[in-house]
């Protein structure tokens, strides 16, 4: 009796299948305590966002309190702080996107373009030594060179007969002391993948660009700003989807009660009715809405760097 031939292959890649996954159980082991972190402290969490809908109540527990619906959300967007905390959360956001997304660029390309090897190691551990500085250090470094009394800034301005004004109580100037000490801390960090992007290109391009007598800015716009377009494309659309969610802890930190109308984001808005005030259900109303709008940003953007680049994480 001859075989069917078809079964043949099939069976094939059936062994192939088990043989390759005998293979790699090491690797799925090693992976194991990730994947119960992460069900552990990820999704099954994620049926508390049930508490948006309910008026929560300790006592009562989340199943056995009263089921109210969008009364929350509601109550959130008719609120004042509604359109306040978006402003300010948009505002930080995209300015933190416009300033702190092209310079990671800029510099890995200004990196790339020194030959100094010594001088290139400084420049490198130089720009990535803030990134370790930890977030309530910062927050008061920036106290202290911001201080309108006793402040490093304040007393070379001194010197020249110029009074500094208490930027941090103004709220104008709230976003721009975020953005820039940001990126201050991390541009040198975040250019590092960029760096690698950058590692990757094939050499001959450059001798093939130095042979027809391109210049240096003609080679960084026609071969490394095209070849990083798709790293850099990716990171945008991660950057997209955290539109909502600016950083809490430094937020929190720099805030006080004259700048409050420029720094209130809606992490610190959920922390103060969540922990302060007690409205559990509030809070995770508020907290599910930014976290929506985020994942349909994140698809948006998605979406049209597809069209556009032919990039995509899907």
């Amino acid at each position: 009796m001859i075989a069917n031939p078809a079964i043949i292959p099939r069976e094939q890649k059936k062994k192939r299948a088990i043989k390759q996954f005998k293979k790699s159980v090491p690797l799925y082991v090693l992976l194991l305590p990730s994947i119960v972190l992460l069900i552990c402290f990820t999704y099954i969490p994620m049926y508390g966002v049930i508490i948006s809908f309910k008026d929560y109540s300790p006592v009562l527990g989340i199943w056995g309190s009263p089921w109210v619906g969008f009364k929350h959300f509601i109550q959130f967007f008719n609120s004042y702080q509604f359109e306040l905390t978006i402003k300010n959360t948009l505002s930080i956001s995209l300015y933190s996107i416009l300033i702190g997304f092209p310079l990671p660029i800029a510099l890995a390309i200004l990196c790339n373009q020194m030959r100094d090897g010594m001088f290139k190691k400084t420049f490198q551990v130089t720009t990535y030594l803030p990134h370790f500085i930890s977030t309530m250090v910062m927050c008061g470094m920036i106290l202290i060179f911001l201080s309108p009394s006793s402040g490093m800034i304040a007393n070379l301005l001194e010197l020249i007969g110029i009074e500094m004004p208490n930027v941090l109580a103004k709220p104008l100037f709230f976003s721009s002391i975020y953005v820039w000490s940001d990126v201050w801390q991390h541009v040198g960090w975040d250019s590092i993948i960029y760096l690698a992007a950058l590692s990757a290109i094939n050499p001959t391009f450059y001798e093939a660009a130095t042979m027809d007598g391109a210049s240096k800015m003609q080679k960084i716009w026609n071969i490394d700003i095209p070849l990083l377009l798709p790293t850099a494309m990716i990171l945008l659309i991660l950057r997209a989807g955290g539109i909502l969610s600016v950083g809490f802890e430094k937020v929190l930190l720099l805030q006080n009660s004259l700048n409050l109308p420029g720094s209130e984001v809606i992490s610190t808005y959920v922390y103060k009715m969540g922990l302060q005030n007690f409205q559990f259900s509030l809070s995770t109303a508020i907290g599910l809405f930014n976290t929506v709008v985020n994942v349909i940003v994140l698809l948006f953007v998605n979406w049209l760097s597809k069209r556009l680049t032919k990039t995509s994480l899907l």
